[in-house]
């Protein structure tokens, strides 16, 4: 039998993360598939603690982050390598993720070159070309272009057919960061070593006892909410930390000037309020699991806090993930101040409110959607 030459790409640390448990169990079957993975680094210095993480190596790398690269260049330039790498490796499919501009140049480049397209994470939508920027605009392209979608819930696939797109080339798998969440936490727990290198990390960087002490956890750096957007998310953060003196906020703080700068501007200096470097994946699932709540405008959070138990608040106007939303695990309070005050203290408050957020059911996966994805390319 002929092996499948899989061509998976991919350049951000998110990607990584949700693509990673997917080439591990790809290339446990070396004799059903030719495995080859290239990334793009669009996110370098990320990528490379996740990869490291998950012991991938990369077969193809090409190296396209640079400083102050905007959209445009960024989107040439994956187009053109990639035209190349595939034109070259000439594989039966080329997979992709999510809704990155490395998915989007890579599936056009696939395209030009009539290599089917395997979505990853395929369906997902808030029909606001503008929110997120430029997310949704990539996944919808790429969803015009590829042959096979990957849908993580029947809402996505639902979607999907909405467009016009065949039942038959639509499969629901669940989500893949739920496959990594387990596999992290799983390899964490299983070596002592590993265990206690993270927790001595995380106690160096965080001057209160995380593991007994209650704490949220914030994670914000859309470009929707570049400017006026951190601006509030800092003046609310600054006022709980005043009426709640005793309860810890920890907030990783991203390395883009959009964010890093004012967050250290408005935020610097005040004991509750802990600001620390972006932190490795395991490290920051690790940090999760022990935190009280969520805040955040990130994606893949909305999914991988509710496998925890974790209630979140999410600090945009509109998610293209409502599912959770619906299950009760995700409440959309956008970035206003005064509703993220008020959000977060509904929640502090009312003891019932927050046992149904963190008991609700998580709608994104058992875990097992790598194996499903694996199942139906050996099939194609």
């Amino acid at each position: 039998m002929l092996k499948k030459k899989i061509l998976l790409v991919f350049g951000t640390r998110p990607e990584a993360i949700k693509m990673a448990p997917l080439v591990n169990m790809l290339k446990m079957e070396s004799d059903s598939f030719e495995v080859i993975v290239c990334v793009t680094s669009q996110h370098r210095e990320m990528l490379d603690q996740v990869l490291k993480i998950f012991e991938i190596k990369p077969d193809i790398n090409l190296n396209l982050m640079m400083h102050n690269q905007n959209l445009t260049n960024l989107t040439s330039l994956i187009l053109n390598e990639m035209q190349k790498v595939i034109s070259e490796l000439q594989p039966d499919i080329v997979l992709v993720h999510g809704d990155t501009t490395t998915s989007l140049a890579t599936s056009i480049a696939a395209f030009y070159n009539s290599i089917p397209i395997g979505h990853v994470e395929a369906g997902l939508r808030t029909y606001n070309l503008n929110s997120p920027f430029p997310e949704e605009f990539n996944r919808q392209t790429t969803s015009k272009i590829a042959k096979w979608h990957f849908a993580p819930t029947d809402l996505s696939q639902q979607n999907l057919l909405s467009e016009g797109i065949k039942k038959s080339f639509i499969k629901v798998t669940g989500n893949t960061v739920i496959d990594a969440l387990h596999l992290a936490l799983k390899q964490i727990s299983k070596d002592k070593i590993r265990k206690e290198n993270i927790e001595n990390f995380l106690n160096s960087n965080l001057l209160f006892n995380w593991k007994i002490k209650n704490f949220i956890l914030i994670t914000a750096h859309r470009r929707e909410n570049f400017g006026e957007g951190i601006t509030q998310i800092c003046f609310a953060l600054k006022k709980l930390s005043q009426i709640y003196p005793s309860l810890n906020f920890v907030y990783p703080v991203h390395m883009n000037p959009n964010i890093n700068n004012p967050v250290y501007k408005y935020l610097s200096g005040i004991n509750n309020i802990h600001l620390i470097n972006p932190l490795e994946y395991e490290s920051f699932v690790y940090l999760l699991q022990h935190s009280y709540l969520v805040l955040t405008d990130s994606g893949g959070i909305q999914e991988e806090a509710p496998s925890l138990g974790k209630p979140v608040l999410v600090m945009r106007n509109i998610t293209e993930r409502p599912e959770a939303v619906k299950a009760g695990t995700v409440k959309i309070i956008g970035s206003n101040d005064k509703k993220i005050i008020d959000g977060v203290s509904r929640l502090l408050e009312d003891k019932k409110l927050y046992q149904n957020m963190s008991r609700s059911h998580n709608p994104y996966g058992d875990g097992n959607a790598c194996r499903r994805i694996v199942d139906i390319l050996r099939t194609i």
